[in-house]
């Protein structure tokens, strides 16, 4: 990997996990509970929400987390339900800021060559590599966190939805899930690899990249004309 492949992915990680927070944030603090807020987590300052291996494993394996946005479910009005909001606002972030990164990215490849024109060819790549990373880390991010492993936000989403006595023997073994968690990410790391990129190829599917769009983002990808 080059030195322009991290100057590029840096931010795109430290906008995605900031902007994944912040939502949780924001979510809690709509719903009732500030003690996100009251510990400065309310925030689009990347420093206060990095958490040093799940960072490190994203600009490695490019899936991790952030450290967990601090939430008191006693200041709900409806715990249950709205600790699920909360977990699922983080994703729902990611996704939304894929989507946004889908739009422009299918704009500049349709108009490539009058932005090349105007530029250059390798500042259009740029663009397009940026993109592309915007909306590959923003569903990566998304479908990691939906794991129902704890302390991933998948778990509260299962719990939520759990009925009672289920929830609470989930539970029992919250305390185990960050060695699950390890487990599967070092027993099974390339198959957890593939089984996150796979949403990435349905997504831009669906949001109208064709072959031809595709192969134009693997030439940018590349680096060849």
């Amino acid at each position: 990997m080059d030195l322009q492949f991290y100057l590029i992915l840096a931010p795109v990680i430290l906008f995605s996990l900031t902007v994944h927070e912040y939502a949780h944030a924001l979510a809690a603090w709509k719903l009732g509970d500030d003690t996100a807020k009251n510990m400065g987590r309310l925030s689009l300052n990347p420093l206060v929400h990095l958490d040093l291996i799940g960072t490190v494993l994203l600009f490695i394996v490019h899936f991790g987390w952030a450290k967990p946005v601090p939430v008191n479910p006693r200041n709900f009005r409806n715990p249950k339900k709205d600790m699920l909001l909360v977990a699922v606002a983080g994703p729902v972030s990611n996704v939304l800021t894929a989507v946004a990164a889908a739009v422009l990215l299918n704009a500049v490849l349709e108009n490539f060559d009058s932005y090349a024109a105007l530029s250059s060819q390798e500042a259009v790549f740029v663009s397009v590599r940026v993109l592309w990373w915007f909306i590959y880390i923003g569903i990566v991010l998304a479908v990691f966190n939906m794991l129902p492993i704890p302390p991933l936000d998948g778990s509260r989403v299962l719990y939520g939805l759990l009925p009672a006595g289920a929830d609470r023997k989930y539970l029992s073994v919250e305390k185990y899930g960050i060695l699950i968690l390890v487990a599967v990410l070092f027993l099974g790391g390339k198959y957890v690899g593939y089984f996150l990129s796979a949403p990435v190829y349905i997504f831009i599917t669906a949001c109208g990249f064709d072959q031809s769009k595709l192969e134009m983002i693997a030439r940018a990808m590349s680096g060849t004309g």
